[in-house]
């Protein structure tokens, strides 16, 4: 667990990760990432162009496949 504290950068604010945690996300300086929310808080995770490239698949597909998704799900 690492308790960091929010900067203000500009008109943004932001965090400084600690070098440990950037080893263990395996991301750098420059390297992007997804934030995402989850039920037990925020989830930081490395960006995948394959995966992003497969959301954007299913997002275009949702709609006119959601029965074959809901028997997938099962």
């Amino acid at each position: 667990m690492y308790k960091l504290k929010i900067r203000k950068i500009g008109n943004s604010a932001g965090l400084t990760l600690p070098k440990e945690l950037l080893a263990r996300l395996k991301i750098g300086e420059g390297d992007e990432v997804i934030v995402s929310e989850t039920k037990e808080g925020l989830s930081i995770s490395p960006y995948d162009e394959t995966f992003e490239a497969a959301m954007k698949a299913y997002e275009r597909s949702r709609k006119k496949f959601r029965n074959a998704y809901r028997e997938l799900a099962k």
